[in-house]
């Protein structure tokens, strides 16, 4: 899947990093979530996935967007 088919919820020019590639909530075509923020260490996870951190304010963010 390519960035160019998901929906950006946030990192639009009103949080904290605004135009630039920081953490970020996406949303699929199918209406799932493609989340990126910083690796973290927190714990291993399964093969095959993976953990990042992301601020609150960005999944706030990402909640306005969505009008939830």
């Amino acid at each position: 899947m390519a960035r160019e088919e998901l929906t950006r919820l946030t990192g639009n020019g009103n949080g904290e990093c605004g135009e630039d590639d920081c953490p970020n909530v996406y949303r699929t075509v199918s209406g799932s979530f493609v989340i990126q923020g910083d690796v973290s260490d927190a714990f291993t996870p399964p093969s095959g996935e993976g953990i990042v951190e992301i601020p609150e304010s960005v999944l706030r963010e990402a909640i306005r967007a969505l009008g939830w």
